[in-house]
């Protein structure tokens, strides 16, 4: 699925917030983090240095991301249910109720949200594969269809 740039950047911070929702930081979310972010073209030192920072950091604006369609919100869901269960910890209540303000957000419904926990919760082990491994971000002009670089 390609996305923009901005829905991206999005996913990336919407995940960030999430990870300090429980006021501390596992070194299987920094790893977590670390992947997603280079999935979505972030440098891997930028990624570092924003989950290292981000207990830290008050500039950042604590609202729930809002994508350009269902299916990313989706997706951004249950990366994040599985995010929150990296540290092999239950879901922590803040974690769950930023993910549900997400859901909100984005008109998903909350019954669909409840299963997507329910079957995280379930689940064994991590999942190998994320949501985010299926997604490519376009970086394209204004107005333009296609990504810059591939025009002719």
């Amino acid at each position: 699925m390609n996305i923009s740039v901005i829905d991206g950047s999005n996913y990336f911070k919407g995940l960030l917030l999430l990870v300090r929702k429980d006021m501390k930081v596992s070194e299987p979310e920094t790893e977590m983090m670390t992947r997603i972010g280079k999935k979505l073209g972030f440098e891997q030192e930028f990624c570092e240095n924003a989950v290292r920072d981000v207990l830290e950091n008050a500039y950042i604006v604590d609202s729930p991301p809002e994508f350009s369609n269902k299916d990313l919100a989706m997706r951004f869901i249950r990366d994040g249910l599985v995010l929150s269960l990296s540290d092999r910890e239950v879901v922590h209540p803040s974690e769950e109720e930023w993910l549900r303000s997400t859901a909100e957000k984005n008109g998903l419904d909350l019954e669909w949200f409840r299963q997507e926990c329910a079957k995280a919760v379930s689940r064994k082990e991590c999942p190998l594969k994320l949501q985010v491994d299926d997604l490519k971000v376009v970086y394209s002009r204004k107005g333009d269809k296609k990504p810059v670089g591939k025009r002719r």
